[in-house]
């Protein structure tokens, strides 16, 4: 594998074509500049995202935005409490010849696409929800006992609301782990609010230019995925990812080994109660190499691994009844966990 040189044109092209994906997509979509940019880091770096926020602010304009900007195939999937796992992978259906011969065929479901929008997933039964999990970790699907396979990029993108709870059905912990990020989506405030009247409520619609040609778009896409990985991580910053998702671990759970290197602070002592597992070590190391990327680098930094904590680790971090009665969030830990292992003599 060859190193990434900092100064070479691959890099400098993979910061320019971020950031016009990243113009593009506020062409239609108003503020949520750090959802925008965690959302694109994520499929860079070969992950998937789930989106929370609350109605109206935007989730599923957001995902269609970034498809018509990528120029990739797309499918969305609303989700619903009636939703069999068949109308999302596909199912196998009987279909009649010329001859008059009938035979069984695969006829593919909206997983297969390179971009998956998943919206307000939380309303699908546990069964269903998991329908997901194998093209997600795999990229591939089984039905029937037969393997299909899915066509790189993919990447699947589903959108979470937080209210309205009854009759929906939250995220196991464990699918919840295989989202590289989770990134929320806000209120906007008074001025992105009076802007995105102005551009919704006129005469003319803003329109997406695709940044890829659609015959180039997915080779595009991986070949930037790939400089994602060759990026350097030094082994210092191997072992301070580590450390993060360590510090994220009560030390009074009885899957923690204790070791005398390890950070255990207080707050998450007293507030969770399963920290993130080695997947959130993972998302750190490669959303800190798209940072590096960004800002024309071919190292990570420590910078870089933080900027990204809150993104990879918060819907990692299992809290217990008094983080709720006291109005800690992960979100809150995560920030604890980083001054806690920065001031640590370990």
């Amino acid at each position: 594998m060859n190193e990434v040189q900092a100064e070479t044109p691959t890099v400098a092209d993979f910061a320019r074509t971020f950031r016009r994906i990243q113009a593009e997509i506020h062409q239609l979509i108003i503020g949520h500049e750090q959802a925008v940019e965690e959302l694109l880091s994520a499929l860079f770096a070969g992950g998937h995202v789930l989106i929370e926020g609350v109605p109206g602010t935007g989730k599923t304009t957001l995902v269609k935005t970034l498809g018509l900007a990528l120029n990739l195939s797309f499918n969305r999937i609303q989700f619903t409490v009636d939703l069999m796992p068949a109308d999302i992978t596909g199912t196998r259906v009987i279909l009649s010849g010329d001859d008059g011969r009938r035979e069984f065929t695969f006829q593919p479901g909206p997983a297969f696409c390179h971009i998956l929008l998943g919206d307000e997933i939380n309303r699908a039964t546990p069964k269903t929800q998991s329908a997901l999990l194998e093209a997600m970790a795999e990229l591939q699907v089984t039905v029937s006992g037969t393997t299909y396979r899915l066509k790189p990029p993919y990447f699947v993108m589903a959108t979470l609301n937080p209210i309205e709870m009854e009759g929906t059905y939250p995220l196991p912990e464990a699918q919840l782990d295989r989202f590289l990020f989770k990134v929320r989506l806000n209120y906007p405030d008074e001025g992105e609010l009076t802007r995105i009247i102005s551009s919704t409520t006129g005469p003319e619609d803003a329109g997406i230019e695709p940044i890829f040609h659609a015959d180039e778009a997915a080779e595009r896409v991986e070949g930037l995925k790939k400089l994602v990985r060759e990026v350097m991580a030094a082994p210092a910053m191997e072992i301070y990812a580590a450390r993060l998702v360590r510090a994220t671990q009560p030390q009074n759970s009885r899957f923690v080994t204790d070791e005398a290197r390890a950070v255990h602070d207080e707050m998450v002592n007293r507030y969770v109660m399963f920290g993130s597992s080695p997947r959130g070590a993972q998302a750190l190391i490669l959303g800190a190499k798209v940072r590096a990327l960004l800002d024309g680098r071919a190292n990570i930094a420590r910078e870089d691994i933080d900027h990204v904590a809150v993104a990879a680790l918060a819907h990692r971090i299992m809290l217990n009844y008094a983080a709720l009665s006291d109005g800690i969030d992960a979100a809150h830990i995560v920030e604890r966990v980083i001054k806690s292992v920065r001031a640590a003599k370990v």
